[in-house]
């Protein structure tokens, strides 16, 4: 008797659709500044609403995203977990001074990182006695071609290595922010909020920026600049970058 053939290996290149969408689901609920419900995130997923319960249901056996009573969907405890891994030691020599900078400005101070062609905030500090701040959530992220981090991150980079779709005014604003030291933005990424960042350039690691967000201040760009420039140098020296 002839031996059956074997079957066909799997394309190594062919992805998984079933990952794909459970990644994309932890994507969409990082981006959200509240929970959403299993129909919301399933018109976002573009799929039947049974294929996300499905999806979230095995996330939410992981702890990657949790339900509160009403059936509205968040993510879960085990995502900070995860995200406390990567760059560890970034993050625990940055935590203090962006702990510092928050309280002693009185603004939300973050760090955000070059990720692929977008910016992503890995670490924020809210400020301690503030009746109102601006929320910047761990996760987000923006295209790096707006907003005053991103361009922080592109002054560190050569040109050709910015994405293929960068507006043509970009070149000249990064380039004098390069000339600065710090980029601003307004209005860029969240209506009405101001934005300053300094580059975090660190030997071996993806380019970075150090960044606060405000709705109004009686401090100049160039004052919070130089605050925020003795931390990014801190940040360096601790890491012997």
């Amino acid at each position: 008797m002839a031996d059956t053939p074997a079957a066909p290996a799997a394309t190594s290149g062919t992805p998984s659709q079933t990952l794909s969408r459970g990644i994309r689901i932890l994507e969409i609920l990082g981006d959200e500044r509240g929970p959403l419900s299993i129909d919301e995130i399933a018109a976002r997923l573009g799929v039947h609403r049974s294929i996300a319960y499905r999806l979230l249901r095995t996330l939410e056996d992981h702890r990657l995203v949790g339900r509160d009573a009403a059936g509205l969907v968040a993510l879960g405890p085990r995502m900070a977990a995860l995200a406390a891994g990567v760059a560890q030691d970034l993050q625990a020599e940055a935590l203090p001074e962006l702990t510092a900078v928050a309280n002693e400005l009185g603004m939300t101070c973050f760090l955000a990182v070059l990720d692929s062609a977008e910016c992503i905030t890995l670490v924020s500090v809210e400020p301690r006695h503030t009746v109102a701040s601006v929320a910047q959530r761990p996760g987000a992220r923006h295209p790096v071609t707006v907003g005053a981090p991103g361009k922080a991150i592109l002054a560190q980079l050569p040109e050709v290595e910015w994405p293929t779709e960068t507006p043509a005014s970009l070149y000249d604003e990064v380039a004098r922010s390069r000339l600065a030291g710090f980029a601003t933005s307004h209005d860029e990424v969240i209506p009405t909020v101001q934005s300053i960042a300094v580059p975090l350039a660190l030997r071996g690691q993806r380019p970075a920026a150090i960044a606060v967000v405000h709705v109004a201040t009686d401090r100049t760009d160039a004052e919070i600049a130089i605050r925020l420039q003795r931390s990014a140098a801190s940040i360096r020296d601790a890491l012997g970058a």
